[in-house]
């Protein structure tokens, strides 16, 4: 019987093959490079796309909803905060140590009736577009650690004065039935599209 921790690596592995074959189409102008050094990953690089005339580079971290397999989900949770042996730690989205140029957000994972994976949706972020747009409306590194800090047992949706929280975005706590306590930004995916800081892939 395997653990949990080994059932979903084995799941992203297949994603990511899945994946590999989608990219050349999805991606006709880029050399698509699976980053396989753990080193590298852990800053944020899942791929390397290079452009095939310029010849410039991105690095690209994949973040894919396995946990929402056959369905269809219109938001993404981006990781503030999280907690490690009672230690407030910084998430993937606001680490200034990560490398990441771009997210491949991958949603609307869909599998057949042997499990192999069939259709997907992926959202294109530029992560540098994306907090700029989020400072322009206040929300800022500095300010999500204070509305963070500022509700240490807080659990739920917390909404947010310059989002939006049926059409652009909300706060979410999961202090309560997480072991971690993730503090994640959630935002739609339309949203990210509509102010241009992402685009669809597929």
């Amino acid at each position: 019987m395997k653990s949990n921790f080994e059932s979903d690596l084995l799941l992203e592995q297949k994603l990511s093959r899945y994946l590999d074959l989608q990219y050349p189409k999805l991606l006709p102008d880029y050399l698509v490079e699976r980053i396989q050094d753990r080193k590298q990953q852990h800053l944020g690089v899942d791929l390397v796309l290079t452009h095939k005339k310029t010849p410039k580079k991105y690095y690209a971290d994949e973040k894919a909803q396995l946990d929402y397999l056959n369905k269809k989900l219109p938001t993404f949770a981006f990781e503030l905060f999280y907690e490690k042996y009672g230690k407030q730690k910084t998430g993937w989205f606001l680490d200034t140590q990560k490398k990441t140029d771009l997210y491949l957000l991958v949603t609307g994972i869909w599998t057949d009736v042997h499990g192999d994976f069939n259709s997907c949706h992926i959202t294109q972020v530029n992560k540098a577009k994306l907090l700029e747009c989020l400072s322009k409306r206040e929300l800022t590194s500095k300010r999500l650690r204070q509305l963070a800090d500022s509700q240490p047992t807080f659990h739920g949706k917390m909404q947010l004065a310059n989002l939006n929280p049926r059409t652009e975005g909300y706060l979410f706590f999961s202090r309560k039935n997480k072991v971690e306590k993730p503090v994640n930004l959630i935002l739609r995916l339309e949203f990210l599209c509509r102010t241009g800081v992402a685009k669809p892939l597929v």
